[in-house]
């Protein structure tokens, strides 16, 4: 079994080698696997470090293929997770199941936004198939995938640029706390956004003429 599971990690490694041989386009199909769980060796994080530092220039791009990747897996493990109901939430345990489906309940598709931004070894996936096993509204989904994504793959793509093979280094060291940062910042704004709401009076209805 070992044996097995050795060869198959060695199979992932060199096709994901070769993936990063295609540049963006490669990038584009590592981050659409790694989102549907084929879990891909290095992840989509390193290899756009790896790119944005080798090709600055490139950075843009990077990143937008490494966002609408992923995003497309997303979607794409949400449509499986939809089909498949209750039994796609098997792999995970009852207690993390039902944390997030409380979060979920309670935030809606605000959970799945903070948890994009945050990194591994954050349950990222569990959101994403919990969202489909609760049907959350799909365009609202993808849009709240999109920008946690695009935060996330736009700073590693700046650090990368900016600072080269030194970027890991400093993501490895302030990424948690900058993610998380960012992630109290849009509840903040979220929650301020609802009590500004709610606190103001109700429009008088006019009367209207008979």
């Amino acid at each position: 079994m070992k044996t097995l599971i050795h060869k198959v990690i060695g199979g992932l490694t060199k096709f994901s080698q070769w993936l990063v041989s295609f540049g963006p386009f490669g990038l584009f199909a590592i981050a659409f696997l790694d989102s549907l769980l084929i879990p891909m060796p290095g992840g989509v994080d390193a290899v756009l470090l790896l790119l944005a530092a080798s090709r600055p220039s490139w950075m843009l791009i990077y990143v937008a293929a490494a966002t609408i990747g992923s995003t497309a897996g997303c979607v794409g493990l949400y449509k499986i997770s939809q089909r498949a109901g209750h039994r796609a939430l098997a792999r995970f345990s009852e207690s993390k199941q039902k944390r997030v489906k409380d979060l979920i309940d309670r935030y809606d598709v605000l959970s799945v936004l903070v948890a994009s931004l945050l990194p591994p070894p954050f349950p990222f996936k569990l959101f994403v198939v919990s969202a489909g096993v609760f049907r959350l509204n799909l365009m609202r989904f993808t849009i709240a995938v999109a920008v946690g994504r695009t935060f996330r793959y736009l700073l590693e793509g700046y650090l990368a640029a900016r600072y080269g093979e030194h970027a890991t280094e400093i993501l490895s060291r302030y990424y948690p706390g900058i993610g998380i940062g960012l992630a109290l910042l849009i509840i903040i704004v979220f929650v301020g956004k609802n009590l500004i709401r709610r606190s103001r009076p109700p429009e008088p209805i006019s009367d209207v003429e008979s």
